[in-house]
Order: C-alpha cells, then structure tokens, then sequence
C-alpha cells in the first residue's frame, strides 16, 4: 500500500498557475529580455483566468525583477545579470541591518572572509593595467583625503579587486556588501583621522598583488580589513 497523509491536498491559485506559465516561457527564452508580454486580454483568454490573476502573477514576476511595468506601456522582460540578481537582496539585507547589532557584525565577517579570498585570485591573475588602475585610485584619494571622495574611490579600490578575479558573482555581491554596509555603518568603511592608515593600508596590498604574492595579499587585505572593523567596535558607533 502507498503511504497515507491527512494533509489536505490544496488547490493551487490561479495566480499561481499564470505565474509558473509565464516563467515557463522566460525560461525557453519564447520570452526574450526586452520583449513585450502580451496585453492582459491576451493573457486573460490564453490562460482562462480573469484579469485579477493575470495582475497578481505579473506583479510577482515584477517584485522578482524578471519584468519591468512601466505606466500606459506593457511589461517588458528585464535584462538578466548577477548583479540584478543581487539588487533583489537589497531590500532584505537593508531590513536585516537596521534591526539587529549583530547582523552587522555578521556581514563584516563575511565581508573578511570575501575580500581576503578575492584578493588571492586577484593576486595570482592582476595585469599591470590592473596595478596601474589601483594606484590611480589611490593617488586620487591622497588628493581629496577626506569626505565623500574619499569614501567613493575607497569603495572603487575594492570594486576593483574584486573585478580582477574574472568573476561577475563575486564582482556584484562584493559591491552589493560595502554598500549595504556604507549605507548603515558609513564608519565602517572609512573612519576620519585615520585616512594616512587607510592609505598607507591600499599601498600594502597594491605591493603584494603586484608581485602576485597570493598570501601576502591576503594578509594584507586581512590586516586592513579587520583594522577597520575593530576601529568601529571601539568607537561603538551606530547607524
């Protein structure tokens, strides 16, 4: 005999139905990035369904980013990428930080535990472009020490690494954590007084990825990384 369940069997809602349809034919690729889906009656008569089930799967194929609506036009399929893919993330990491302490403590490891294996495989592929490139941002913030410019090319010097390594995952979730972080714990990226240390810091790196020294990089990276984190702990600053 088949096992038995007293779980009820539950009927699926239309909505539902419409929305694993719609996904089918982005998933093929009957739906392309940048086509129009069809007009709601269109919808409505293909699937059998009424005109509030045809909105409902629309608006959570919208909230997934697969498709744009935009005012008196029809739906468009979005344009895929990683870094779209993690753009849907934001709202739920920004949730998570302004919650709770410790979810920040928890994305500064991760972010340790990220950037310092990034910058191994930067190290073991940089290009002298790359070196070049790290430097120009270096000098550019010895050229506006403090403020927002200083904080923008300091972002820009770690968004760099992490496009060495070749890699768009690591590219946009590297981004997608120093801005959730910069955008709630702005004292954690750059902190005042101490921007000759950040500087000082970035050439360090620079120096060992230059000459492809893998772990002397990672050092490096740790020692600037977890420096800054344990200036933040200390000054006990919030958001």
């Amino acid at each position: 005999m088949f096992p038995t369940s007293d779980e009820p069997i539950r009927r699926r809602k239309l909505s539902d139905e419409v929305l694993e349809r719609l996904l089918e034919d982005i998933r093929s690729g009957a739906l392309q990035p940048g086509d129009q889906l069809p007009p709601e009656r269109e919808l409505m008569s293909r699937f059998g369904v009424g005109r509030p089930a045809v909105r409902e799967a629309m608006q959570s194929l919208a909230s997934r980013g697969l498709i744009t609506i935009s005012h008196g036009e029809r739906a468009r399929v979005s344009a895929f990428s990683v870094a779209s893919m993690i753009d849907q993330f934001d709202t739920t990491a920004r949730l998570l930080l302004s919650n709770a302490e410790e979810n920040v403590d928890h994305l500064i490891q991760a972010r340790l535990f990220f950037e310092t294996g990034m910058v191994r495989m930067a190290a073991a592929r940089a290009t002298p472009e790359d070196i070049a490139h790290l430097e120009t941002l270096i000098d550019e913030m010895e050229r506006q020490p403090t403020g927002a410019a200083f904080i923008e090319r300091d972002m820009a010097f770690h968004h760099a690494i992490a496009d060495m390594t070749g890699n768009p995952i690591f590219s946009a979730t590297a981004r997608g954590m120093l801005h959730w972080l910069k955008d709630y714990h702005v004292a954690i990226i750059s902190f005042q007084g101490a921007e000759d240390v950040t500087l000082r810091e970035h050439r360090d790196i620079v120096h060992y990825l230059s000459k492809h020294d893998v772990e002397g990089a990672a050092r490096a990276m740790g020692n600037h990384l977890t420096r800054a984190s344990e200036l933040y702990r200390l000054r006990g600053d919030k958001p």
